[in-house]
C-alpha cells in the first residue's frame, strides 16, 4: 500500500489519482515491493512477444499493443529497503494504456495482477471470501459494487468476479476483478477500463492453460 501511495503522489492527476486509489485496493495488503519471489508466486519480468506469463500459476495475459509497463514503479520500495517475507503481497504485473504521468481527458486504462499469500487472511478457504476485504477498501475509496461476485468463464476455467464503478466527474471508472486460490495464494487480476465493454475486451487477453490429463499407458502389443 505505501508503494502504491508514492507513486500516486509522484504521478499526481485527477483521473490518474482515481486508478491509483482503485490499484491500491487490488494490493492493498503491499508494504515492501522489492522483495523477492517466491517460486510458486513467477516473476513480474516475465513479459515476452507482448505477453506476460505465469507458468507457476498456469496462465499468461497479451497485453494491449503500445501499453507501457510500470511493474518495478509499482514495487518501489521505500529508502531502507528492507528484505522482507516472500510470501506475502507482490505485484506481478501492471500495465497502463499510456504512461502514469501523461495527463488525459479520459480514463487511463491498466492491468494489474497480484499475488498475496492466504495466511494474510485467516478463515479465507475459497475466492469468494476475498472479496470482503476488497469492497471494504473500494468502498472506503468512493467506489461502488456493480455487479456482486459470481462465477466467471475464462476459457474453460470458471473464476470468481466482482464488478466496480466510480463516477470522476464526467467520467465513470470501470472496474473488475477476478481472483483465483492457487498453491497457497490469492492471486487477483484486476482490469480498470473507461467503460464496461472496454473492461470485457481487456479480459479478453487472460487465457489458462489447460490441466493435462496424464495419458494411459499403452497397451502392450500382442504377440504373434
Amino acid at each position: 500500500m505505501q508503494a502504491t501511495i508514492k507513486f500516486m503522489l509522484r504521478c499526481g492527476g485527477r483521473i490518474l489519482l482515481g486508478i491509483v486509489l482503485l490499484l491500491a485496493s487490488a494490493v492493498a495488503q503491499v508494504k515492501d515491493a522489492k522483495r523477492p519471489h517466491s517460486p510458486e508466486a513467477g516473476a513480474a519480468s516475465e513479459v515476452t512477444s507482448g505477453f506476460y506469463r505465469n507458468p507457476s500459476f498456469g496462465f499468461r495475459y497479451k497485453i494491449p499493443f503500445g501499453w507501457v509497463e510500470r511493474t518495478a514503479e509499482m514495487r518501489e520500495d521505500d529508502t531502507n529497503n528492507k528484505p522482507t517475507d516472500p510470501s506475502q503481497a507482490q505485484v506481478l504485473l501492471a500495465v497502463f494504456e499510456r504512461p502514469p504521468e501523461a495527463m488525459g481527458d479520459t480514463v487511463n486504462s491498466a492491468v494489474v495482477i497480484a499475488a498475496e499469500s492466504v495466511k494474510s487472511y485467516p478463515g479465507l478457504k475459497t475466492a469468494v471470501d476475498y472479496f470482503a476485504p476488497l469492497e471494504e477498501v473500494t468502498k472506503a475509496k468512493g467506489f461502488k459494487v456493480t455487479n456482486e461476485p459470481y462465477e466467471f468463464s475464462v476459457g474453460s476455467k470458471q473464476i470468481a468476479r466482482e464488478d466496480f464503478s466510480k463516477q470522476l466527474g464526467k467520467l465513470t471508472m470501470q472496474q473488475a476483478s477476478l481472483v483465483i486460490v492457487q498453491k497457497g495464494y490469492v492471486v487477483s487480476l484486476t482490469f480498470i477500463a473507461g467503460s464496461a465493454d472496454e473492461v470485457e475486451e481487456l479480459i479478453e487477453g487472460l487465457s489458462f492453460s489447460p490441466i493435462l490429463k496424464p495419458s494411459s499407458p499403452s497397451s502392450p502389443t500382442p504377440k504373434k
